[in-house]
């Protein structure tokens, strides 16, 4: 391949990218009703995060402890979410309303809108060949992120899921190339924590 043609297939990818995250940002904060990070709070306390302390959201949306209390603080008062007490009697659990729960929806149902208008103008054919190229890149991007968490670095916007429609990306059954590549870095993890104890012992 030639360096120009390199360069364009870039700057195309690039392009694409910074178009739909614009058209899919305001689709899911129009039908959230809430900018920022409130979109990815509802989708992840309806798909798997339900009951989770204010620490363990703030990580999967990518806030600061304060930023993530002002948003819990703003989903309460609009009767999105509602506090409870936390497992350890100390911290406190976040669970959608059902108010909430039809918002995630909105907002996984506007996500799917506006993502399958673009996809419409390509045959059946193009959008079948299309999956493994996104299961690729999606595999390339997982596994920078987790290189970036090896070196204690935090990637940027969050857990990668955070907007997941959990009965669409085929993780139940194995077909998510995210959960797949991120499952057996911890694995690997554990297996070399293992390894390093025998030796320790030895």
């Amino acid at each position: 391949m030639d360096e120009s043609t390199g360069a364009r297939q870039v700057n195309l990818l690039a392009t694409l990218a910074v178009g739909l995250n614009d058209r899919v940002r305001d689709a899911e904060e129009t039908a959230a009703g809430h900018g920022s990070a409130a979109p990815a709070a509802l989708v992840a306390l309806h798909e798997f995060l339900g009951g989770a302390s204010i620490d363990q959201l703030r990580r999967v949306v990518g806030l600061t402890p304060s930023g993530a209390v002002r948003l819990i603080d703003k989903l309460s008062e609009s009767g999105l979410v509602k506090r409870g007490p936390g497992p350890d009697g100390r911290s406190r659990a976040v669970t959608l309303t059902r108010r909430g729960s039809d918002a995630a929806r909105r907002v996984l149902a506007a996500r799917r809108v506006v993502t399958e208008t673009l996809l419409a103008g390509l045959s059946t054919s193009e959008r079948e060949s299309l999956v493994p190229l996104l299961e690729r890149l999606l595999h390339a991007l997982t596994a920078a992120r987790l290189g970036e968490r090896a070196s204690s670095k935090t990637p940027p916007g969050g857990w990668l899921c955070r907007l997941c429609d959990f009965s669409a990306c085929g993780r139940d059954e194995g077909a998510c190339p995210v959960a797949n590549l991120s499952e057996l870095a911890v694995e690997r993890q554990l297996e070399g924590s293992m390894s390093a104890k025998t030796q320790t012992r030895n």
